[in-house]
């Protein structure tokens, strides 16, 4: 669904640079410095409207999130929430995903979340999916050792198809599911699409891999 422009959201974005970060790259190797602390760094791609990032946020006050998305209305939702619940330990970057390795160092991301991306169908533009193994060597440039990847989809031909890609990568999947809502997750929050699809009796499929070099 194509987003409504709101002419507002760039100045809003703008005026709270405490949380959104318009030049990520400089701040690689040193998102420690940005929050202050040395928490776990975990990061949403393509982040939804508010509901996973915020909740991720509260639920886990020592873990440091990084919500990434080119889509200032996007970010502008999540960012009203933030302000009204007054919260520390987000960052937003309003950022092509196409070059994420420019924002993290080497060993500097501890988890990665990829919620519903876009799947584009087509075959000839399998290279811009988010799981697309030319992707997944960009993640593993910024990922600790060990570090997990979550991905979540409605998508079933998109699923398989990153299932494949997971495994060219030589990142080990760990779990794997085509059918969430039956899984009874209490750890899994759910975001915006993943509610509307589950509502219509969508199933959502979830594996987690887990990047482990030495393997």
């Amino acid at each position: 669904m194509r987003l409504r422009t709101k002419p507002k959201a760039l100045g809003m974005l703008r005026q709270n640079q405490h949380i959104i970060v318009f030049r990520p790259e400089t701040k690689k190797g040193e998102w420690k410095y940005f929050f202050c602390n040395d928490n776990p760094l975990h990061v949403e791609l393509a982040t939804g409207k508010w509901q996973f990032i915020v909740e991720s946020a509260l639920r886990n006050p020592e873990i440091n999130y990084i919500g990434v998305d080119s889509k200032h209305e996007v970010l502008y939702m999540a960012l009203k929430k933030i302000l009204n619940k007054n919260i520390k330990n987000v960052a937003l970057l309003p950022f092509n995903i196409e070059n994420i390795e420019e924002v993290f160092n080497t060993q500097e991301v501890d988890l990665l979340y990829i919620n519903f991306c876009d799947p584009w169908p087509k075959s000839r533009h399998a290279k811009r999916r988010l799981t697309n193994r030319r992707f997944l060597e960009k993640y593993k440039l910024f990922l600790k050792e060990g570090a997990q990847i979550i991905f979540k989809t409605d998508n079933r031909d998109l699923f398989d198809y990153s299932i494949e890609e997971f495994n060219g990568a030589n990142l080990c999947i760990e779990n794997i599911t085509y059918d969430l809502e039956a899984e009874k997750d209490i750890e899994n929050i759910p975001t915006e699409y993943e509610m509307k699809f589950m509502k219509k009796g969508v199933k959502i499929n979830r594996l987690k891999a887990r990047y482990n070099p030495r393997k």
